[in-house]
C-alpha cells in the first residue's frame, strides 16, 4: 500500500540535454534537472507549489494512486 501523501513521479530524459519530471497525478505539474535527484527535488517542490494553489483556490486535491514499478521486456520467441 502506498502513502497516502505520496505521488509517483516519472522521470525522462537525461544526457545530453536535461532531465525532466511529472506526475500522472498531478496533471500540469513538471519540473526540470541537470541531474536526476534535481529533477526530483524540484519537482517536490513544484508539487508542494502545485497543492498549495489548488488547495487556496478551494480546489480537490489530487488523490495519489500509488507506487509505480518497472517490469522486464523479454524477447517475444517464436513457438517452433
Amino acid at each position: 500500500m502506498s502513502d497516502p501523501d505520496s505521488y509517483l513521479i516519472l522521470i525522462e530524459g537525461g544526457p545530453p540535454s536535461n532531465y525532466s519530471a511529472w506526475s500522472p497525478d498531478v496533471p500540469g505539474c513538471v519540473a526540470t534537472g541537470d541531474t536526476i535527484e534535481q529533477a526530483i527535488t524540484e519537482m517536490r517542490e513544484a508539487i508542494a507549489f502545485h497543492l498549495e494553489g489548488l488547495a487556496a483556490d478551494g480546489d480537490r486535491l489530487p488523490e495519489p494512486t500509488g507506487p509505480g514499478v518497472y517490469i522486464e521486456q523479454h524477447a517475444a520467441t517464436a513457438a517452433a
